[in-house]
């Protein structure tokens, strides 16, 4: 299998062979192929979702020096890239949180439940980082989901 760059103005729902670029609409449809990588990839019915960050759909930060700010946008971000592939948040079946300082532990627990209501919850990782890619970034989330339908 011969795999080809994704091309950065693919949106939703276009196939690159056996995998499948998911950009949700919502998110700056450049943001992420200007970096060199997608907000997420779709595989038969896995979803591989790139560490998400507090920008809103403009590209804009969202939430400079609050916690709460960035942990909900970063979250909405995450639902925007899985309901792009065809999912919901209950198909989400693991995280990965970056968050830069101990004390943000809390803060995004609380916003956490708000999108994980259960009864079966993603299994989680947290990582307290001394940096994420931009120095206003507090927190990063990245995800795997396994797509029910």
């Amino acid at each position: 299998m011969t795999l080809q760059p994704a091309v950065p103005d693919r949106l939703v729902g276009q196939d690159n062979g056996e995998r499948e670029l998911i950009t949700p609409v919502s998110l700056a449809p450049h943001g992420a192929a200007s970096f060199g990588y997608s907000y997420g990839i779709r595989t038969g019915n896995i979803v591989w979702i790139a560490g998400q960050v507090p920008r809103d759909g403009a590209g804009n930060l969202v939430g400079v020096d609050d916690i709460d700010a960035q942990a909900s946008q970063v979250f909405e971000n995450l639902k925007a890239v899985v309901e792009a592939a065809g999912g919901t948040l209950l198909d989400v079946v693991q995280t990965t949180t970056y968050i830069t300082a101990r004390p943000y532990r809390e803060a995004v627990s609380e916003v956490r439940k708000r999108y994980f209501q259960g009864p079966i919850y993603p299994t989680a990782t947290l990582l307290i980082v001394a940096g994420l890619g931009v120095p206003e970034y507090l927190v990063e989330i990245e995800a795997i989901a396994v797509l029910r339908s």
